[in-house]
């Protein structure tokens, strides 16, 4: 079926924009409303921390300032992404762009005002001014950081440097992006393809192994044959890591990324335990897609093809919704009722158009829908994605609901946590009503597969970051054999004997983009964990961690998420979600095997 251009979208099929601004004029004067904001900030620059009045005075001008600009930069931006081609959506997105660099720049005082006094006076403010207490924890966030924030004159100079910085991961980026060359192959088709970045899983999954070598062998190779450049620039980004929590007064790296969420070191390393603990498991699902492959021998260019062809099924998007709604009912009436405003209010931007950005996403501001975009394809894939931005913009709902502005927003560490509460509900629900014996084998395969890449594929991301930087720490020479043979070593012990862990691999470390983000991967497997855990508990339908999970969606970023997780019974500094994920990836494996 041919892509419709943007206008030929049914407007039902649409999320609705004017609920930000009515008509393009409307946002224009919100446009030149903001300035004037910016200026009534601008008033208190110099007296911030006057008296509790003028700190109350000066949140609330700050907050209606900020409140009115994500707005104005939400509309440009998600009207732009329905149609990037049409240039009236560019230019409105590219002074909305301006307009967030010039507040930057003019509001840059704030932080640095506010911490020129002791926390003491703050404390003192706040019981002078029950209204303050709104921006409390706020306040609490930004005096964490007074021993890591140095002089106006020194953090000019690192504001300077930083602009030097950042080398390695252009670097990467470039070459990852605008200079990526793999070659030709036939696929199974018998038709030559270029390999690249997006088609690259696809291929790695084709039914053929002759496809999924020339694949392999084709990404690695070109890896390989610039190894020496790329660990130039990782080592580069170590260097930058250690530089940046030196000047900022923390003990490592590790430590100045775990800071803002408060989390622990023992966070970090108890994940990586209690992985390995349970590497028998992933063991034995290797050895169980072996056999089910008829394969003498695994490689790593076997480990993503499908154990059985997928059953191609058309689901119409009203459809998918069913399959959702009926997934989700566990989670009680009020959060099925809430969930319908979703498509009452039109918070979808539904299907693909000529000009529309790929993949999906769930994004608001405070005061607005928490909007979807998807680019819904009748797939059982694109239901699952909806699943999954729905996950986000109920979490959105809820926390802006019940937090204020400075509160609402939840953190990277959080995120993830209700769209794969969903997912896994959804998965278990299209399980038990599965038409046939290969749907049900697809359904365990999926989740056992997305337990194996962001539990112990990003796992073992988070413990190859690790080791080298402590290596650096210790002064090991950094060099790519160094990083290769670290990488080779931890890829057979995360896939054991059963798989054949091919050289190529051990450049693997080279092409992953998130090493430039530091100590960021091992979120995603923290956070498939906690929702593991918190779903599990809820299909045994323990009322309890239902009614604490829905709290915790209340939540937002009120509190540090270890804190808010605590609540719903969720103790990241202990292994016991992980073990509870590891659980139910046996429990699935298991049924696997039966079937088989």
């Amino acid at each position: 079926m041919a892509i419709k251009k943007r206008n030929e979208i049914d407007v039902v099929d649409t999320w609705d924009l004017e609920n930000i601004f009515e008509t393009p004029q409307a946002w224009e004067e919100a446009l030149n409303e903001v300035p004037k904001l910016v200026d009534d900030v601008l008033t208190y620059k110099g007296r911030i921390m006057e008296s509790n009045k003028t700190l109350y005075e000066f949140y609330k001008a700050y907050d209606k300032m900020n409140i009115l600009s994500d707005k104005v930069y939400l509309y440009a931006k998600m009207q732009c992404d329905t149609d990037t081609t049409n240039a009236e959506y560019k230019a409105r997105k590219a002074k909305a762009e301006k307009l967030f660099e010039d507040i930057s720049t003019q509001l840059s005082y704030c932080t640095p005002e506010i911490l020129s006094v002791d926390y003491e006076l703050v404390l003192k403010y706040i019981s002078e001014n029950k209204d303050l207490e709104a921006f409390k924890f706020d306040l609490e966030k930004i005096f964490r950081y007074k021993e890591h924030t140095l002089s106006e004159q020194e953090e000019e100079l690192i504001s300077n440097a930083c602009n030097a910085l950042g080398t390695g991961s252009e670097v990467f980026y470039n070459f990852d992006n605008a200079d990526m060359k793999l070659g030709k192959i036939i696929d199974e088709n018998g038709d030559e393809v270029e390999v690249t970045n997006s088609n690259y899983i696809k291929l790695m999954n084709s039914r053929k192994r002759e496809v999924r070598i020339s694949a392999f062998s084709a990404m690695y190779e070109y890896f390989k044959s610039f190894k020496n450049t790329i660990s130039a620039a990782y080592i580069g980004q170590i260097k930058e890591d250690f530089f940046l929590s030196k000047v900022r007064k923390y003990n490592n790296p590790l430590e100045k990324s775990l800071y803002n969420d408060d989390i622990s070191i023992d966070v970090y390393n108890n994940l990586i335990a209690s992985i390995h603990k349970s590497l028998p498991s992933m063991y034995r699902y290797m050895d169980l897609r072996k056999r089910v492959l008829g394969l003498d021998q695994m490689h790593m260019y076997d480990i993503y093809v499908d154990i059985i062809d997928d059953e191609v099924k058309n689901i119409p998007f009203d459809e998918g919704k069913k399959l959702v709604f009926g997934a989700l009912k566990p989670l009680g009436s009020q959060y099925i009722e809430d969930l319908n405003k979703a498509f009452d209010e039109r918070w979808i931007d539904k299907y693909p158009n000529i000009g529309k950005k790929s993949g999906a996403y769930s994004w608001g501001s405070y005061g607005t829908y928490p909007y979807l975009l998807l680019n819904y394809d009748n797939t059982t894939d694109s239901v699952s994605t909806m699943a999954h931005e729905l996950g986000h913009s109920m979490h959105s709902y809820y926390s802006n609901k019940y937090q204020n502005s400075f509160n609402c927003n939840y953190p990277i560490f959080l995120a993830e946590i209700a769209s794969t509460v969903n997912e896994v509900l959804l998965n278990d629900y299209l399980y038990q009503h599965a038409e046939s014996k290969n749907e049900k084998i697809l359904y365990l395969t999926e989740f056992l597969d997305k337990v194996r890449t962001t539990i112990y594929r990003q796992t073992m991301f988070a413990e190859f970051e690790k080791i080298m930087h402590d290596k650096y720490e210790m002064g090991t020479p950094i060099t790519e054999e160094e990083l290769s043979s670290t990488y080779y070593e931890l890829n057979k012990l995360y896939y054991g004997d059963n798989v054949v862990s091919d050289d190529y691999i051990r450049y693997e470390w080279s092409r992953i983009p998130h090493f430039y983000t530091p100590f960021y991967v091992y979120k995603y497997a923290t956070g498939l964990s906690a929702a593991i855990a918190i779903a599990s508990d809820i299909l045994a339908g323990n009322e309890k961690t239902k009614i604490a999970y829905l709290e915790f969606l209340k939540s937002g970023g009120s509190d540090y998420p270890l804190e808010i997780l605590k609540r719903v019974g969720v103790d990241m500094t202990t292994s016991l979600p992980i073990e509870k994920a590891i659980k139910m990836f046996d429990d699935k494996l298991a049924e696997l095997e039966k079937l088989i």
